[in-house]
């Protein structure tokens, strides 16, 4: 084996990249490019990794190729990853558009390098959307029914305020606020 192949299996094994980052929105924990780079540094041990970047187009839209490479000495040994700028970002200008596809890009190429396992990170599907809420069990639309009829409160008007059709489309998030509510209401 080559020195090269015997560093970067080295590097692979020894590699500890955790999930540092955290993503509020979609409340899921991610690891970034920034952080594979700065993990890989304490362990390149005499290899050099470069990182570099080309936007290519392929049909009417831009990518970003990012190819992730090692070498030692003479040897090289290289992946690359592809990653295509969003037309529209809300709040992001193109240069940053393009900035987010660079480093989404090279991170995958880091993970192809370093046989990073993402497969179960929350950014390997679609989250333009947060996911669904959870709603109220049936017992629980139940009990909210039966209060509101106890403090002479319309369920119509409890569907209305949180813009849903039925109790049943509640959040279950809004149960216990509901019920507090209804409580202080069959009070009065």
């Amino acid at each position: 084996m080559s020195d090269l192949t015997d560093n970067l299996a080295r590097i692979q094994r020894e590699l500890k990249a955790p999930k540092g980052q955290y993503n509020d929105f979609g409340k899921y924990k991610y690891r970034s490019c920034e952080d594979i780079v700065e993990a890989v540094k304490l362990i390149l041990n005499g290899c050099t990794l470069t990182l570099s970047d080309e936007i290519v187009m392929v049909g009417d839209r831009h990518y970003v190729k990012a190819t992730a490479i090692i070498s030692h000495g003479s040897d090289s040994g290289s992946v690359t990853a592809y990653a295509r700028e969003q037309l529209t970002k809300k709040g992001m200008d193109e240069s940053q558009i393009t900035g987010s596809a660079s480093s989404y890009a090279r991170k995958y190429a880091l993970n192809g390098l370093f046989l990073i396992d993402d497969t179960k990170d929350a950014d390997c599907g679609d989250n333009t959307a947060p996911p669904p809420a959870k709603l109220v069990s049936s017992t629980q639309a139940q009990t909210i029914s039966g209060m509101a009829l106890a403090a002479g409160v319309d369920v119509a008007a409890i569907c209305s305020g949180y813009k849903v059709k039925d109790l049943a489309d509640l959040p279950s998030l809004a149960y216990d606020g509901i019920v507090k509510t209804l409580k202080e209401r069959a009070v009065k």
